[in-house]
């Protein structure tokens, strides 16, 4: 098939079939994590608190019925339920956990419940990254049971506070999204116009993969999105368990876009189980819930927590963190510019660095080459670029410093026929941040990136 052009970027939104995996037991309560080193806590919520209590009042508040007043009806989706602060919808657990439970009632109707932040700035400083992330179990309910379920965690930009047609443009950040139960997460981004624009409303620009390990509905996962202003351009990235499954960055917007969608006072975050509606009912092929969708089975949050790095991009790792003669895997990079992340056919399975060429780069902290010096460079590539080529350079604690060494890339019959290309380099100790540079004498894509290594 034909390469993607450069300003798509993204992954196909594709509907990923769930296997049947036994319900596991709930996942013990765990506190919200120490920030990273060179990070700090901005807010946090790790919903202690007697079983039957509502969520703080101070961090959390209600939304209710079936829409906001003057607003679009139905949500603006298509959804179905009525939001509730009722107990039976929402509230602790006693164990540590937020639970959101839909609910049918004898007549038909289902209820649910929709908590937003009270705080409405979340924003990265200039230079700096903004980390959300939280710790949810969705709804355990798969196949049939589970048509019309819609559970998010979520966050809309503050202008839509009182200005409920405004939407997209605001912005809208889709931290995890899922349907009808299917072993996956999608990360949305939503902006501009609808329908069509830049984010090609109503779908947004957005990308899915199956959860790590146990399936999504079966036990807890950590879903982060992070907003980065500490590299140029700026970059948006979605997680799951840690590993990054989708991005996109602000070169693929027009001014105005990006503006509206980043220049207001920030974000306020969102919770909720939606039933029916139009993502779900266009996966499922039909309207949904069913007669066969069960009641009550809740979406779990342990912790939703917000930090902000130190400045300057900051460090993810401590120094030293990353060992050069192990597999670095190529996705897990600390910054970068122009590039995307998609799924790999290559063994191992994971994610691959994609979509490079000239002039786009790559950072990895902390790289610890010990005492003994590394000579040697190993990485694994594919292009399906016909004729055009380029170099893979390594460079060590500056874009601006000599490469130490790099080999050339041509077509390998395939963006996912995989090569490992050795290179000599020159001999390095110590501890340094790897920059990959990709120069090529021609604008296309050249090359991409599954792991690399180093050798002595």
């Amino acid at each position: 098939m034909p390469r993607p052009p450069r300003s798509w970027r993204r992954a196909a939104l594709a509907v990923l079939v769930s296997l049947a995996i036994p319900a596991a037991a709930l996942t013990a309560q765990a506190s919200v994590p120490p920030p990273p080193a060179g990070w700090s806590l901005v807010w946090s919520d790790d919903f202690d608190g007697p079983a039957g209590s509502p969520p703080s009042s101070s961090n959390w508040q209600f939304d209710i019925g079936h829409g906001y007043p003057g607003g679009p009806g139905n949500w603006g989706t298509g959804e179905i339920q009525r939001y509730t602060s009722d107990a039976a919808n929402v509230g602790l657990d006693g164990g540590g956990n937020l639970r959101i439970t839909p609910i049918r009632s004898g007549s038909g109707e289902w209820t649910s419940a929709r908590l937003e932040t009270r705080r409405a700035d979340f924003k990265p400083a200039d230079g700096r990254i903004l980390r959300i992330e939280g710790r949810i179990q969705m709804p355990n309910v798969t196949g049939a049971q589970a048509l019309g379920y819609w559970p998010a965690f979520w966050a809309l930009g503050a202008p839509y506070r009182g200005d409920y047609w405004n939407w997209p443009a605001i912005g809208e950040f889709d931290i995890m999204e899922n349907v009808n139960g299917i072993n996956s997460v999608w990360g949305v981004l939503h902006c501009g116009v609808n329908p069509g624009g830049p984010c090609n409303e109503t779908s947004g620009l957005g990308a899915g993969r199956a959860c790590p390990g146990s399936s999504c509905q079966s036990a807890m996962h950590t879903y982060r999105f992070e907003w980065d202003r500490g590299v140029s351009p700026d970059q948006l990235r979605w997680y799951v368990d840690g590993q990054q499954f989708h991005g996109v960055n602000q070169s693929q917007f027009d001014a105005t876009t990006w503006s509206d969608m980043t220049g207001h006072g920030g974000y306020f975050l969102l919770l909720n189980v939606a039933m029916g509606g139009a993502f779900p009912d266009g996966v499922a092929g039909q309207t949904t819930p069913t007669a066969s969708t069960v009641s009550g089975r809740p979406m779990l949050v342990d912790y939703v927590a917000v930090w902000q790095s130190g400045g300057g991009g900051g460090p993810t790792d401590p120094p030293g963190s990353r060992d050069a003669y192990g597999t670095i895997q190529a996705e897990s990079f600390d910054g970068q510019s122009g590039l995307g992340v998609e799924t790999t056919s290559d063994s191992g399975g994971g994610q691959n660095l994609g979509w490079a060429a000239n002039g786009d780069w790559a950072l990895y902290r902390g790289v610890d080459f010990g005492s003994s010096p590394a000579r040697q460079f190993v990485a694994r590539v594919a292009s399906g670029a016909g004729g055009v080529s380029g170099l893979v350079e390594v460079r060590l604690d500056s874009r601006s410093n000599a490469p130490i060494g790099s080999f050339a890339v041509g077509d390998t019959g395939g963006w996912q026929s995989w090569r490992t290309v050795p290179a000599n380099i020159s001999a390095v100790t110590g501890v340094h941040d790897v920059h990959l540079t990709f120069t090529s004498g021609q604008p296309a894509d050249f090359v991409n990136v599954n792991w690399f290594r180093f050798g002595h």
